[in-house]
């Protein structure tokens, strides 16, 4: 089964589409990746953050390694996620990635996610983080395979 990534939101701007395919096309199992667009809620703040976030709970199941990403979660460096993400492929589970909604998820998405994940302190558009998280799954794959993509 492919990583599966719950995004809230439409589908990718034309502008990040062509990054997110140029590193798709390099994806090999078990670091291939599938996207699942849950669309926004169409209330705001608080009930709008509570309505993506019962929609994104419906759509995990219990034996899934599920990643949140959020900018309050643990940054780690590129073989640190590769063997994250590995682990779990390897026993077999598969793997879900969360991006939320502009109002961010709530406390039950959090409670769930067995690793909640930051890319940085800052804050990006949804549409980048989807960009970074392509880029960032290639780079995991190359670094499990021992490829020349990643230096340290």
């Amino acid at each position: 089964m492919p990583i599966r990534i719950l995004a809230v939101g439409k589908k990718h701007e034309s502008w990040v589409a062509d990054g997110i395919s140029r590193y798709e096309k390099r994806l090999k199992k078990p670091f291939v990746d599938e996207w699942v667009y849950l669309p926004h809620s169409s209330r705001e703040g608080l009930v709008a953050r509570q309505d993506e976030s019962e929609r994104i709970i419906s759509r995990l199941s219990a034996s899934e390694y599920v990643i949140l990403l959020d900018e309050r979660g643990k940054m780690i460096d590129s073989p640190a996620l590769s063997r994250l993400i590995l682990k779990p492929l390897e026993a077999s589970m598969n793997v879900t990635i969360i991006i939320g909604g502009a109002y961010g998820v709530d406390v039950t998405v959090h409670q769930r996610a067995d690793f909640v994940w930051s890319l940085s302190p800052l804050v990006f558009p949804h549409q980048l983080v989807r960009l970074i998280l392509v880029e960032q799954l290639y780079r995991a794959q190359e670094i499990a395979a021992g490829g020349p993509y990643h230096h340290e």
